[in-house]
């Protein structure tokens, strides 16, 4: 494999499956599988899941609620995703820690990077839950710390495009794709990857990023072979 520690960051959006809302077995039975794929050729997997499909803080906001609220909600959200995704990576004997930022007694376990790193080195699935930790942050930038604190060689971002195009290639059939960009050729043409926060962490900590197709059985396992199949962000 080309990586040996890796952060997943996965949409709260992907776990509903064709439902619109919630969580569907069968999405996360699939992503649970590419996980365990990659465990089982020895990749050490930390994973940040968003919390869209039950709450998002800034879509609270508009219907009116405050948006400091809304974010809290939002990360108690994550937490029940990552559980969701932890029952059935151990249904198929795959051993799991959820470490989330707001602590849950008896459930989940406080997140400290030491702790995180001994288990990923143990065989463990880490599920990060509950974002940062703060409002106004998105788990994207949680992803992007989470990948920093635990020294992955890779943050994939798993999305239902193969890659980063020119422009969204679901409403403009003329989009290119780029195979590799860097980060300052990125912002520079304002290609929405992530959010600017998460974004300008990658960069400054030099992190690399890969976006492909979460959706397709496999591709995890492609990404980590090398395989060209979706787009490099990085430094160079």
């Amino acid at each position: 494999m080309k990586y040996n520690r890796i952060l997943l960051k996965l949409s709260g959006e992907s776990l509903m499956g064709e439902d619109g809302y919630g969580i569907n077995y069968g999405a996360v039975s699939h992503f649970a599988s590419e996980i365990a794929s990659a465990v089982a050729e020895k990749v050490q997997v930390g994973v940040v899941i968003g919390g869209g499909n039950i709450f998002r803080g800034v879509s609270g906001a508009s219907k009116g609620f405050d948006r400091r609220q809304g974010d809290y909600m939002g990360m108690l959200a994550t937490i029940i995703n990552a559980m969701a995704i932890q029952g059935v990576l151990e249904e198929n004997g795959v051993k799991v820690k959820v470490l989330t930022s707001l602590e849950i007694e008896g459930m989940t376990e406080k997140i400290f990077f030491k702790n995180a790193v001994r288990y990923l080195e143990e065989g463990y699935v880490v599920i990060f839950g509950g974002g940062t930790g703060n409002p106004f942050f998105t788990t994207d930038s949680g992803a992007a710390l989470r990948a920093v604190e635990i020294g992955a060689d890779l943050l994939l971002k798993g999305t239902r495009v193969d890659g980063i195009y020119t422009a969204d290639p679901e409403k403009d059939p003329t989009a290119t794709k780029f195979a590799s960009i860097s980060y300052t050729e990125a912002y520079e043409k304002h290609l929405k990857i992530m959010d600017l926060t998460a974004f300008t962490l990658c960069k400054d900590n030099n992190m690399p990023l890969y976006v492909y197709n979460a959706n397709i059985p496999g591709n995890l396992l492609r990404v980590l072979r090398g395989e060209p199949i979706g787009t490099f962000v990085s430094n160079i």
